[in-house]
């Protein structure tokens, strides 16, 4: 038989058909399962998980189909131990069903930390010290010494503390550093429209204290308090104006952007008023 009459061959030409088709058919079958497999066009926002401990973190990721997978757990004292602070992917994030959602919890107790020596040093020395193992520097108490800005004695609760001591991460280190033999003075800082963490840093190197914090009715969750801006200060800031090392200057905080900046919308009322 020739190779011609051989591809024209009605039994050939069948088989041929059955197997296109068996492929297309295999094709389909494939494409079904694998959307099936992969929920396509089936993807949902990622609920907000942050704030809620992990068995209401559980509850609720049962109810929108996607799994828990702790991954890390660090201590902060702004937020309710044992409840969610980080989330991966974020909330309102599109996935599919069974995706893996990765969670970071505020650990119920603060790693501890030993408490280096930073006797000797100066200010700015112990501030990066105390930060690179996470401690923080509390009040700054300045008496008279030669050895101006250095630190003299390192406190922690009230008492001294010893190179080596353990203590809980975050914790705050009280510093007596020496003020030189007369009484020194510092320029008033401008904090207006800084966050509390930066107003903190900005007051730690002027080598003054932080003294109350009030936040107006504006601050309601703890977003609020971390966006917060300083809108007033005491002592209040005026070019050279000076204060005594060691004094504290008092924080007024808002979101409200009618007090941070009422001069925007003072014009604005002006220019509402002329049209």
């Amino acid at each position: 038989m020739t190779l011609l009459k051989f591809l024209t061959n009605k039994a050939f030409i069948k088989h041929l058909l059955y197997a296109f088709a068996g492929i297309i058919g295999l094709f389909i079958i494939t494409f079904l399962i694998l959307k099936a497999y992969t929920h396509h066009g089936q993807a949902l926002p990622v609920p907000d998980f942050t704030g809620l401990t992990m068995e209401e973190v559980h509850e609720k990721a049962k109810e929108a189909k996607l799994r828990i997978e702790v991954i890390d757990s660090v201590f902060n004292n702004n937020k309710p131990r044992g409840t969610v602070i980080e989330q991966n992917p974020e909330p309102d994030f599109k996935v599919k069903k069974n995706r893996r959602i990765f969670v970071v919890i505020n650990a119920f107790n603060p790693e501890n930390v030993k408490m280096p020596n930073i006797v000797g040093v100066s200010h700015r020395q112990a501030e990066a010290v105390l930060k690179n193992i996470g401690l923080e520097i509390g009040r700054l108490i300045h008496v008279p010494d030669i050895a101006i800005n250095n630190v003299l004695k390192q406190k922690f609760n009230g008492d001294e503390i010893e190179e080596g001591t353990l203590i809980p991460k975050g914790s705050k280190i009280d510093l007596v550093l020496g003020m030189g033999l007369s009484n020194q003075t510092t320029q008033v800082p401008d904090l207006g429209h800084y966050t509390l963490n930066n107003a903190k840093n900005r007051i730690i190197r002027s080598a003054l204290n932080i003294g109350a914090i009030i936040y107006d009715e504006s601050i309601i969750d703890g977003t609020d308090s971390t966006e917060a801006k300083v809108w007033r200060q005491y002592p209040s800031f005026r070019e050279n104006k000076r204060i005594r090392l060691g004094s504290t200057i008092d924080l007024w905080l808002s979101v409200d952007s009618v007090i941070l900046y009422p001069e925007e919308f003072l014009n604005t009322d002006t220019i509402n008023i002329i049209e």
